[in-house]
């Protein structure tokens, strides 16, 4: 399906309804996504990113239909990742002396993907690219989320082509913002920003005040996944402002694994106290295990605090606890507190590992954990929920 967005700007991606795991296995895509790309018809032609490797043919094939390809006189490549590019290659091969505008990182990485020597034209913010009566202004935006990347703006239509900002992995039949069950919208778009973005929240700021300094009109935000912003396109660049400054809603999100369910049961204690402490804290729990890594993390995110749980095995701790750890250290949070927790048999290390990968990835530590020896009993349990109040009270 290819459609108009207005006055010769069209639609020409692809709605991927399959698609359940991306950036191989590190992402979840509950609902599938979209591969945003775009056309603008005018005195020239320029056509705004493609589309991932295995719907090349199925691109180049719908594209024609919407203008010979002969006629594209300029491709420009917001982004060199393959979700973005991958048909690049089928489409050169059809039109091969068409230049491609990007930046100078994004030559570099499509030169190390595909190996062409294709007319590559550099661009930086300000420059811009006549199309006869309208103009694509380039606007360099790197680590969003990667080197290369960079928006453009089409004067005379305000629409900012904002590449990987701004989107979700969303699939749906209506690609306009207003569409959509919002609910599941800002639930995706809180999640793509928690997992993909949450790192680069200071670049996300001087980005946005950037472009907010240009004083360009928007009346669309065309991102490269997910809908099209055109009600109010602005309300998902605030909310972008929001979450970057050290986002936190009056949530404890609990994480744990367990062996013989000991573990579990202490979470489950600790829940118990921390509600009992304040009743209008809302509080999650995960199986590290069982529940989706990228959900997880999406919840430590608007979390002012967590627990994180483990039993001990081999001297350590259990591998999904250890795994879910390793990502919450690379994204960086900012201004949350911890503490751990944990049964074990006849060693107990694993709650002082917890305690010391929570410090080094950022958290500020309330107490020293808790530990609980074999099959906890009522006194164990109590003391649980009693470490659930005294960490509510002390955030």
């Amino acid at each position: 399906m290819n459609f108009e967005i207005r006055n010769n700007v069209f639609w020409v991606g692809k709605v991927d309804w399959e698609l359940r795991k991306f950036h191989g296995e590190e992402y979840s895509a509950h609902k599938g996504t979209t591969y945003n790309s775009y056309l603008v018809k005018d005195t020239h032609t320029a056509l705004i990113d493609t589309v991932w490797t295995p719907f090349s043919k199925e691109f180049v094939d719908g594209l024609s239909d919407v203008v010979p390809l002969d006629e594209i006189d300029f491709i420009i490549a917001n982004h060199s990742e393959p979700d973005h590019s991958g048909a690049l290659p089928a489409l050169m091969d059809v039109i091969p002396d068409t230049p491609i505008y990007c930046t100078a990182q994004a030559e570099k990485f499509l030169r190390g993907y595909y190996h062409k020597d294709w007319d590559f034209r550099l661009v930086k913010t300000g420059d811009k690219l006549s199309l006869g009566s309208r103009e694509l202004v380039f606007v360099s935006a790197p680590m969003l989320h990667w080197p290369d990347n960079m928006f453009c703006y089409l004067t005379g239509d305000n629409i900012l082509f904002s590449n990987d900002a701004f989107g979700q992995h969303y699939a749906s039949e209506a690609m306009y913002n207003d569409l959509v069950d919002q609910y599941e919208l800002y639930d995706e778009c809180i999640k793509y920003y928690a997992n993909i973005l949450t790192p680069f929240s200071k670049q996300v700021i001087k980005k946005i005040e950037e472009v907010v300094g240009l004083k360009l009109p928007v009346d669309f935000i065309c991102t490269s996944h997910g809908v099209i912003w055109r009600n109010d396109p602005l309300q998902i660049v605030n909310k972008y402002v929001e979450w970057a400054g050290d986002y936190q809603e009056n949530q404890i999100t609990i994480i744990y694994d367990t062996m013989w369910n000991s573990t579990r049961r202490m979470a489950e204690s600790i829940a118990e106290g921390i509600k009992s402490a304040d009743e209008k804290i809302v509080v999650k729990l995960f199986s590290s295990a069982r529940a989706d890594k990228n959900d997880i993390i999406k919840e430590v995110f608007k979390s002012k605090a967590i627990l994180v749980g483990s039993s001990t095995i081999n001297n350590g701790i259990l591998s999904s606890v250890a795994g879910i750890l390793e990502e919450i250290r690379g994204l960086r949070f900012k201004g949350k507190s911890a503490a751990s927790f944990g049964s074990y048999g006849w060693s107990g290390e694993g709650v002082k590992m917890i305690t010391e990968l929570l410090k080094e990835s950022g958290f500020k530590i309330i107490g020293d954990g808790l530990r609980e020896l074999w099959n906890p009993d009522r006194e164990s349990f109590e003391r649980c929920i009693d470490f659930g109040k005294g960490f509510a009270t002390n955030l």
